[in-house]
């Protein structure tokens, strides 16, 4: 089995519970660890994968909260560094009555992660390494670091995974800025993972069909668009699959597509990626479909770290 390594936020999310309430009359929020990469490694170490987690969190309760948890999950914390000068970082979530959501970002600590401080990490340790963006695309250090780590996977020919994550909320007024850092990841990674939502927007189309069409033209990796109870687009060698989903009744999606991404980086730490390798397109889909499974079983708890919790590779079986 070989080590993943995840980059990216680390955050607390403040779900306020007060249904239909915007933020500024909301009086009651739960508190709930989070970020995209951070929900990725989580679900990694619960398939009893072997993940590090490289972020940066404040010295407040908050970020002792994050550390505590990835330290449950068996998450490796060594990179996960905390920050006296800034305070964790905060995403405040309502959902409105009329079904869009009132959000407020408060940006700490996860963007300060630096170049000097992913430049010390030694990468002879990893196979694989997962760069989930979110608030990595925003000007900032964490912005540097990051394509400073995909600079080094690549000279050391590892394994590189990406997922865009695209906040609307957060990145509605640079989506131009998101598109093109995104596709130097799309053009340099082996793996990527986007939602159709995504697909759509990144390649300027109308379906996840004709998204999969320009992935397959412009890109060498190989990818997956989920397409909700559809199942996942498979991409590879110039074809698609379809990899049909799993029939449930969701709790709450949250952290669904982490669990999908965690579930395929699991099973790939398995296999010789170093050099990166390709594989059939029946081992591609037997991967994606358990990454399926994954998702699903998330999908039926409340809560991406609650629902985490159930997870384990006989879900595979």
């Amino acid at each position: 089995m070989k080590k993943i390594l995840c980059i990216g936020e680390a955050l607390i999310d403040m779900i306020c519970t007060d249904k239909g309430k915007p933020l500024s009359e909301g009086e009651h929020f739960l508190k709930k660890p989070g970020g995209a990469p951070t929900n990725v490694a989580a679900a990694i170490a619960a398939l009893g994968g072997s993940v590090e987690l490289s972020t940066k969190v404040g010295t407040d309760p908050f970020g002792d909260h994050i550390v505590q948890v990835m330290k449950e999950f068996g998450v490796g914390t060594k990179h996960m560094l905390q920050d006296a000068k800034h305070f964790t970082t905060f995403a405040f979530v309502s959902l409105m009555e009329n079904g869009e959501r009132d959000f407020y970002f408060n940006r700490g600590a996860d963007g300060q992660l630096s170049k000097q401080e992913v430049d010390s990490i030694d990468l002879d340790e990893f196979s694989i390494v997962h760069f989930g963006s979110a608030t990595a695309f925003l000007p900032g250090p964490l912005q540097e670091a990051y394509s400073l780590l995909l600079k080094k996977a690549i000279e050391r020919n590892l394994f590189i995974s990406f997922d865009p994550n695209y906040r609307q909320l957060l990145f509605g007024h640079q989506k131009e800025s998101f598109v093109e850092q995104s596709w130097n990841f799309l053009n340099q990674c082996n793996f990527f993972k986007v939602s159709d939502e995504e697909a759509m927007m990144l390649t300027s189309t109308a379906s996840a069909k004709e998204a999969a069409a320009v992935f397959l033209e412009k890109t060498k990796a190989v990818f997956a668009i989920t397409i909700g109870k559809e199942g996942t687009i498979l991409g590879l060698n110039g074809e698609t699959f379809i990899v049909p989903s799993i029939a449930i009744t969701p709790v709450d999606t949250t952290g669904a597509g982490d669990a999908f991404t965690g579930a395929v980086l699991y099973q790939l730490s398995f296999k010789p990626l170093n050099p990166a390798v390709e594989f059939s397109a029946e081992l591609w889909q037997s991967l994606i479909a358990n990454g399926n499974k994954a998702g699903a079983r998330t999908c039926e708890y409340m809560g991406a770290m609650e629902a985490f919790k159930h997870l384990n590779n006989n879900i595979f079986k």
